[in-house]
């Protein structure tokens, strides 16, 4: 063989070893198809967070304040009815524009010496959050009294704040209001000895709006009411109405 044809061998060889590459267009071109690709699942991503996390807060919204009626209920059922030895005290007012309330359940016991002792104090009361931005009330309660054991804060509470008489319950309240139900007419404050039939609670944090007197409200429809019975021994009247076809 010639070395003319040797020389061309080796370089026929040396061609076809070596690798191809990808062209820079080549690299450009999957670098944006890949950058779509990637906000495209980044998109939706964002809008099924956001719709996952609407839907929680829609469910702790409406959550939130069955469950605090229903401790509020549970107070009342467990002290409220328990003899004649209880007192109940409901006071409302306005802070910072806001509705507020007070409910204070006492039941108190005579000692050997026929002194009145304090057996136990519960108060459900809202107060304004200074320490937030955002303007609303702080739901407070409190427990004392010689029955020291609280069944509902006690087992969840660290053991700092077990030193504080009022531990919050939650925060974001734009309305809270206790009344009285006397007869088919609402108190709004209650200092009698004797128990009241009924007491209503109403709760929301539904955003407020400011009325003309300058306090704020909330509309209706955002409210959560609960009317809790004191007495359920007590006699009702029931009156039988006859059809009009009788």
């Amino acid at each position: 063989m010639t070395q003319l044809g040797l020389n061309n061998t080796k370089r026929a060889f040396y061609t076809s070893r070596s690798p191809s590459g990808f062209s820079l267009a080549e690299m450009l071109a999957a670098l944006t198809i890949a950058a779509m690709v990637l906000v495209a699942v980044l998109g939706i991503y964002s809008r099924v967070e956001s719709s996952a996390a609407a839907i929680t807060r829609k469910l702790d919204v409406s959550r939130l304040p069955s469950e605090v009626l229903q401790r509020i209920a549970e107070d009342i059922d467990r002290i409220g009815s328990s003899g004649s030895d209880t007192k109940v005290t409901v006071e409302n007012k306005f802070e910072k524009g806001f509705p507020t309330a007070r409910l204070t359940i006492l039941r108190t016991i005579y000692d050997s010496a026929n002194k009145k002792q304090t057996f136990e104090k519960i108060v459900w009361q809202a107060g304004y959050d200074y320490e937030s931005d955002a303007n609303g009330l702080v739901l407070y309660r409190s427990h004392s009294g010689m029955g020291l054991e609280d069944k509902l804060l006690d087992e969840q509470r660290e053991s700092w704040e077990k030193e504080y008489l009022l531990v919050p319950i939650c925060d974001g309240v734009t309305f809270f209001k206790i009344q009285v139900a006397k007869g088919q007419v609402l108190q709004d404050k209650w200092a009698s000895d004797s128990l009241p039939n009924g007491i209503v609670v109403t709760i929301s944090f539904a955003r407020p709006f400011e009325t003309l007197p300058g306090t704020f409200d909330v509309p209706d429809a955002e409210k959560n009411t609960r009317t809790i019975a004191l007495s359920r021994t007590r006699k009702i009247k029931f009156i039988l109405i006859k059809k009009e076809d009788e």
